[in-house]
């Protein structure tokens, strides 16, 4: 992909995009769940129904996709299994969303995408269609889908058109601020699989701009707007971070960019890109969450402060550390990328799930 963005054959995301289409497969239904590929409110969606009788109302879960923004598919081989599982296993309607990707689709159109086919999940209509039990809806999400789910999760709380409230949200190895990108995390696994540092980077600042100046900016840690200035004791890791993985790195606050950065690039200050941002008072009409974390992996701490302000602002959090797993390792679920450590991740999930929705 570098050589080909280098030659000016294609942009580095499309070529990484190539990769992630080699995994796509067709909506196939099986014994257990039927699979079809639709659209709720405009926006296209992988949907996962059950077969057998529900003996009642049906569990729901949405679920948001990774791939930083730019990259995923709700098809790929990865995805479809664990809509597939979770479906089967907790007799779920699954609703995957394929949202807008970067470039050309900056924020906000892929936070809109998906709440917008939440916010039409949720009347009372579409819940009945689908025999589902209003009270057992939950959001999920991995890396950026987590970040996605977490900020659907927020804004819900705040709309007075949704009477219908998210019973649980499920974030994996989220990506919830781009303040501060000097984490303990980020200097440990720098350079780690799958996800380092600098592509990282590279996904936040395709996310949120067009502008190659903030990509350089970021490299740096030099891209924080002043107005941050407020926001940045809700990123302080000294502060929210366990000690064992604030280890012996020392606190350094971010230095603040020159001015104009809040009005180029303002998803930097706004939660709906960045949900650590958010305030405590909108922290708690939050649902229980179920957070898991990854050592080896740069978004480690993000997941870890937000598991703290979750629980400082009063909502129930399981967070659940796994301390030989790298970002991305749920997904590692079928040959010839299967991997123990992926199916404990995913049961654990699939676990907390059957106990809280």
């Amino acid at each position: 992909s570098e050589a080909a963005e280098l030659l000016g054959l294609m942009h580095y995301m499309e070529g990484l995009r190539l990769i992630t289409t080699v995994e796509l497969v067709a909506p196939t239904s099986d014994e257990n769940v039927t699979v079809t590929d639709t659209e709720l409110s405009g926006v296209p969606v992988r949907l996962y129904l059950p077969k057998r009788p529900p003996g009642g109302l049906r569990r729901a879960v949405l679920f948001f996709h990774g791939g930083g923004w730019c990259l995923g598919d709700a098809g790929m081989h990865g995805y479809d299994l664990m809509s597939r599982r979770i479906s089967n296993e907790l007799n779920a309607v699954v609703v995957s969303v394929n949202y807008r990707l970067a470039p050309p689709h900056r924020f906000p159109a892929q936070f809109e995408d998906v709440y917008l086919v939440t916010k039409f999940f949720l009347q009372s209509k579409v819940l009945s269609q689908y025999g589902v039990d209003p009270a057992r809806v939950c959001v999920a999400g991995d890396s950026a889908g987590g970040n996605l789910a977490a900020a659907v999760a927020q804004q819900l709380s705040e709309d007075p058109e949704v009477k219908t409230k998210l019973r649980a949200q499920v974030l994996i190895y989220p990506a919830l601020q781009a303040l501060d990108l000097d984490l303990p995390s980020y200097r440990d696994n720098a350079h780690k699989p799958l996800l380092p540092r600098a592509l990282m980077v590279r996904f936040w600042s395709e996310y949120l701009s067009a502008d190659p100046a903030l990509r350089a900016a970021m490299a740096s840690n030099r891209h924080v707007p002043p107005e941050a200035g407020p926001l940045l004791p809700l990123v302080d890791w000294s502060r929210w971070l366990p000690a064992a993985m604030r280890g012996a790195h020392t606190y350094r606050r971010p230095a603040l960019g020159g001015t104009g950065l809040a009005r180029r690039f303002p998803g930097l200050l706004d939660p709906r890109a960045c949900p650590l941002l958010a305030s405590e008072a909108r922290l708690r009409r939050l649902p229980p969450a179920f957070v898991l974390t990854c050592e080896h992996d740069v978004l480690r701490d993000d997941g870890a402060m937000y598991a703290a302000r979750l629980r400082a602002a009063g909502v129930p959090v399981t967070h659940h550390h796994a301390k030989d797993a790298f970002h991305g390792a749920m997904t590692f679920l079928a040959w010839p990328l299967e991997l123990a450590v992926g199916h404990q991740l995913f049961n654990t999930c699939v676990d907390w799930l059957k106990e809280n929705l």
